[in-house]
C-alpha cells in the first residue's frame, strides 16, 4: 500500500476494516461451495460485462487486481471482478493508468482507497473473516465497474452489499411505488453514495422536451449536497420538494444553480412545479447505512476543534511565562531615560538612580 493511501486511511482502515469484514460475514449465513450463484453476486454484476465467475485465488497469501483494466466499453472495470480468498489473504489493487481517476470503495464502508488514474498506484487491504464484500469505483459504478472478494467458503445472500443496504434499497423503492409513472427518462436509482456533491440537470432532455431532472432519481449518503443546474432548455423550471421542504426560484437561465443539502436519512420527492404534469419528477434517497460524507474534520482530515485544544493549553502557559519576563524587560529598558521609570510591579523598589530593583 503506498504512504499516501497509508496516512489518508489509516484510522478508518484500522478501526473499521476487520469490523466491516466480520459484519458482512456474518450476514451470509452458512458456508458452501462458492460460485456467482451461490455467493449472491449474479444481481451484483448485472451490468458488469468483464464478471465471468469467481476466480480461485484460495492458497495464495497476497493477490493483486487490476484497476482500470480493459470493460464496460473502456479501461472501467476491475481484473478479475470477483475472486475467492483464504481469510487472513491481502488483495493488492494496481492502476493500470487507463479509464481515468478510479477508486476502490467497499460498499460496507470497511476500506476506501483514494480517487487516482497514476499507473502503477497500489492500494491493499486484508480479509480476515469468511464473507462476501462488493465493492466499486465510485465514479464509474453505474457503468459497471464494480468487484467482488469471497473470503473463505461463503454463501448466501449477498448481493450489492449488506443487508442493512438491501432494506434501505427495498424501502426507497417502496416510497417511490408509482412516484415515476409516465417520468420517460427514469430507468432506476442512480447510485451516488459517498460523494459529497452530485449535480443534478434541470431541463435534460426527456417527456417530450427538455421537461426532465437527470438523474431523475439519486442516492446519496447522509451529508451530501445535491446540486441543481440548468440546462436553460425548456423554458422556466424551479425545484420543489414534494413536502415542502425545499424550493428554488422559477428560472430558466443556463447555468443557474440551486442546492440542498441532505442530513437525514429518507426520500425526497421533488417536482418542477409547471411541468408535474409532464412527468417532470425527482427524487433524493439519503441511505442510512451508507458512510456520512464531510467536508472537514473526522476521517477525511483538517484540524477539528478537538484537535486544536491542546494547542490552546499549551499557548496559554507559555504566554503566562514569557509575559511577565517581558513586562520586566520593558520596565528595566524605560527606566534607562531621562525621566523615572514607571513602576510596573506592586511593591517594587527603586535604587538611587531610579531604576526598578527586580
Amino acid at each position: 500500500m503506498s504512504d499516501s493511501n497509508a496516512s489518508t486511511l489509516a484510522r478508518r482502515t484500522v478501526l473499521r476494516g476487520v469490523a466491516g469484514s466480520a459484519v458482512a460475514g456474518a450476514a451470509l449465513g452458512s458456508a458452501g461451495p462458492v460460485s456467482a450463484q451461490s455467493s449472491g453476486l449474479d444481481e451484483w454484476f448485472s451490468n458488469t460485462d468483464n464478471f465471468d465467475g469467481v476466480v480461485d485465488e484460495t492458497g495464495a497469501s497476497e493477490v493483486t487486481v487490476s484497476v482500470g483494466s480493459e470493460a464496460n466499453g473502456g479501461g472501467f472495470g476491475f481484473g478479475p471482478a470477483a475472486i475467492n480468498v483464504d481469510p487472513g489473504t491481502t488483495v493488492v489493487w494496481e492502476w493500470t493508468g487507463n479509464g481515468g481517476s478510479h477508486n476502490v470503495v467497499a460498499e460496507d464502508g470497511s476500506f476506501e482507497s483514494e480517487m487516482t488514474g497514476e499507473s502503477g498506484h497500489t492500494f491493499s487491504h486484508t480479509f480476515e473473516s469468511e464473507g462476501v464484500v462488493t465493492y466499486a469505483c465510485v465514479p464509474h459504478k453505474a457503468m459497471g465497474m464494480k468487484g467482488a472478494v469471497v473470503v473463505g467458503d461463503a454463501a448466501g445472500g449477498a448481493s450489492g452489499g449488506s443487508s442493512t443496504t438491501e432494506s434501505a434499497e427495498a424501502g426507497a423503492s417502496e416510497e417511490l411505488d408509482g412516484w415515476f409513472d409516465g417520468v420517460s427518462n427514469y430507468d432506476g436509482v442512480v447510485d451516488r453514495t459517498g460523494q459529497p456533491e452530485v449535480t443534478v440537470t434541470v431541463g435534460a432532455s426527456g417527456n417530450n422536451g427538455n421537461f426532465a431532472f437527470a438523474p431523475p432519481a439519486v442516492r446519496v449518503s447522509p451529508g451530501a449536497t445535491v446540486v441543481w443546474e440548468w440546462s436553460g432548455e425548456g423554458g422556466s423550471h424551479n425545484v420543489a420538494a414534494d413536502d415542502g421542504s425545499f424550493e428554488s426560484e422559477m428560472v430558466g437561465e443556463s447555468g443557474h444553480t440551486f442546492s440542498q443539502t441532505f442530513e437525514e436519512a429518507g426520500t425526497y420527492k421533488y417536482v418542477c412545479t409547471p411541468h408535474e404534469a409532464m412527468g417532470m419528477k425527482g427524487a433524493v434517497v439519503v441511505d442510512g447505512s451508507a458512510a456520512a460524507v464531510s467536508g472537514t474534520g473526522g476521517d477525511g482530515g483538517g484540524i477539528t476543534e478537538e484537535d486544536f485544544w491542546p494547542l490552546s493549553v499549551a499557548g496559554s502557559a507559555v504566554l503566562a511565562i514569557v509575559s511577565p519576563i517581558l513586562f520586566g524587560v520593558t520596565a528595566w529598558i524605560a527606566g534607562t531615560g531621562d525621566e523615572p521609570a514607571v513602576e510596573h510591579r506592586v511593591g517594587a523598589e527603586r535604587d538611587t538612580d531610579g531604576r526598578v530593583r527586580t
